[in-house]
C-alpha cells in the first residue's frame, strides 16, 4: 500500500503542468527597405517561376534533373537530413518515460566436502522505467534546438538545390558559347584560307606584292593557334558539367545559344519581405539563429534542480512453479540540483548568449548579403542586355564591311592590308556578339538564384 501512495503521489507531481523557463524567440527587426528596387513594387516575382520554366533547352533540363539526383554534394545533404530527422526523434523521446524489460536465470552449484551437492536456482523477471520530469523546460528547450538543427538541415538541401541549378546552367551556356566561338573560329580559318589562295594568285599574276600574300599567311597561323586553346577550354567545362552531374568525364550535348535568348524585357523581382522568405540559405540562417536562442534556455534551465523517477515491478523465486507467486517493486525520486561549482553553469549560460549574438550577426550579414546580390544581380541583367544590343548592331556593320571590302579588293579598289582590317573586325565583333548572349542568359541565371528560385 505505500508503494502504490508514494507512486500516486510521484504520477499526480508529473502530471502537474510544468513551465518553460526562458523568453520565447522573437524574428530580430532587420528594417527592410521598402522596396528591392526603388520605386518598383512587385506583387510577383521571377523566383515563383519553375526552373524548368526558366530554363526551356531540353537537353539543359536533361542536365539538371541528372544533377538533382546524383550530384553527391546532394546526396550528403539529403543523407544529413535524415539524420537530424532521427536526431529530433531522439531529443523528443526523452520527454517521456523509459522503460526496459531484465530476465535473469542462475543455477549455483555447491559441496560443502560430502557427497550431497546442493543446487540453488535463482529466476528473476522484472522491467524497470526511469523519468526525467521537465519541470523547468530544459528538455523542451534541447528539443527546440534538435528541430531547428533539422529544419536547418533541410533548408541546407534547398539552397544547395538552387545552387547545383544555377551552376549547370550557367556552365552549359559557357560551353553553348565555347562551342559556337570554335566554330566561328573553324569558319574563319576556311575564310583565311581562301584569302591566301586569292592573294597566292594574285601575287603570282603579279598584281600585288609578295607582302600581302605573306600577310595572308600570318593571319591564317594566327587565327589557328586560337582552336587548341578552345579545344581545351571545352573539354574541362564538359568535365565541370560532368562531376556536377555525379558522371566521369564524357561529351556533354548543348543547343543553340541564340535559340535560348527569348527573355522578358521587364522582370519582376517581388517585395523584400518574399525575398527574405523565397531564400532558402537566409531560412538556414535564421534556424540557427533559433538552435541557438533555444541554447540559452538549455544553459539556463541546467542551473534548475532536476528529478528523476526510476522504479521497477519484478518477480523472483526459487523455482519456475511459484514464480508468479513472488512479485516485488521498487520506486524513488531523485533530487540533483547544483549547489557549487565554481560558476560552470553561469559561465555556460553566458556563453550560449554570446553564441546566439554570433548568429545574429550572421543571420544579420546574410540579409544584407541577399540585397546585394539581387542589386547586383539587376543591374548586371540590364547592363548586359545594354551591350548585347550594341553588340549585336555592330557585328551587322561589320558583316557589311567586310562584304563591301571583299568586293572593293576584287576590283582593285583597296589593298589586301584592307581586307585584313575588315576580317579581324568582322572577327572580333562575331565572337563579342557571341560573348554577349553568353552573358545575358547568365546574367538571367544569377537574377533567378538571387531572387530564390530553383529550389523547388
Amino acid at each position: 500500500m505505500k508503494i502504490k501512495y508514494i507512486a500516486a503521489v510521484l504520477l499526480g507531481a508529473c502530471l502537474l503542468p510544468s513551465c518553460k523557463i526562458g523568453k520565447k524567440y522573437v524574428r530580430p527587426d532587420l528594417h527592410l527597405p521598402d522596396a528591392i528596387v526603388e520605386g518598383k513594387l512587385d506583387s510577383l516575382t521571377l523566383a515563383d517561376e519553375k526552373w524548368w520554366q526558366i530554363y526551356s533547352d531540353t537537353l539543359l533540363q536533361q542536365l539538371i534533373h541528372k544533377t538533382l539526383e546524383y550530384n553527391k554534394d546532394m546526396l550528403t545533404a539529403t543523407a544529413r537530413i535524415q539524420e537530424m530527422a532521427e536526431r529530433k526523434r531522439i531529443s523528443y523521446s526523452k520527454l517521456f518515460p523509459e522503460f526496459k524489460i531484465y530476465v535473469h536465470g542462475e543455477r549455483e552449484t555447491f559441496n560443502m566436502g560430502l557427497d550431497d551437492a546442493k543446487i540453488d536456482d535463482t529466476f528473476e523477471g522484472k522491467g524497470l522505467f526511469s523519468w526525467e520530469l521537465d519541470l523547468w523546460g530544459n528538455l523542451r528547450w534541447k528539443r527546440s534546438a534538435d528541430v531547428a538543427d533539422y529544419l536547418a538541415s533541410a533548408e541546407a538541401r534547398r539552397a544547395l538545390q538552387m545552387t547545383l541549378v544555377s551552376e549547370v546552367a550557367q556552365s552549359y551556356f559557357e560551353l553553348a558559347a565555347l562551342e559556337q566561338e570554335l566554330r566561328i573560329v573553324n569558319q574563319t580559318v576556311e575564310a583565311r584560307k581562301e584569302g591566301v589562295r586569292l592573294a597566292k594568285l594574285r601575287f603570282s599574276g603579279g598584281l600585288t606584292s609578295e607582302t600581302a600574300y605573306q600577310q595572308s599567311e600570318v593571319e591564317l597561323a594566327k587565327t589557328q593557334t586560337l582552336i587548341p586553346e578552345l579545344e581545351r577550354n571545352i573539354r574541362l567545362k564538359r568535365n565541370d558539367i560532368s562531376f556536377l552531374t555525379g558522371d566521369y568525364p564524357h561529351d556533354i550535348q548543348t543547343g543553340n545559344l541564340a535559340r535560348m535568348q527569348d527573355l522578358p524585357l521587364d522582370i519582376p523581382v517581388g517585395l523584400p519581405s518574399t525575398l527574405l522568405e523565397r531564400r532558402p540559405d537566409v531560412r538556414q540562417a535564421e534556424q540557427k539563429l533559433i538552435a541557438a536562442h533555444a541554447g540559452i534556455g538549455v544553459a539556463f534551465t541546467n542551473m534548475f534542480p532536476k528529478i528523476t523517477l526510476t522504479g521497477y515491478l519484478g518477480l523472483e523465486s526459487e523455482s519456475l512453479a511459484s514464480f508468479l507467486k513472488s512479485p516485488y517493486g521498487y520506486i524513488e525520486g531523485n533530487l540533483l540540483s547544483p549547489l557549487f561549482a565554481f560558476g560552470k553553469n553561469r559561465a555556460a549560460w553566458r556563453a550560449s548568449k554570446s553564441v546566439y549574438e554570433q548568429e545574429l550577426y550572421q543571420y544579420e550579414k546574410k540579409v544584407l548579403q541577399v540585397f546585394k546580390e539581387v542589386d547586383n544581380a539587376i543591374i548586371n541583367y540590364q547592363k548586359t542586355k545594354d551591350v548585347y544590343n550594341a553588340q549585336y548592331d555592330l557585328e551587322k556593320a561589320a558583316q557589311s564591311y567586310l562584304r563591301l571590302a571583299n568586293l572593293q579588293y576584287i576590283n582593285g579598289i583597296i589593298s589586301y592590308i584592307d581586307v585584313l582590317d575588315a576580317q579581324r573586325a568582322y572577327f572580333s565583333a562575331q565572337t563579342a556578339l557571341n560573348n554577349a548572349v553568353r552573358d545575358e542568359l547568365i546574367s538571367v541565371v544569377k537574377l533567378y538564384k538571387a531572387l530564390g528560385g530553383g529550389w523547388e
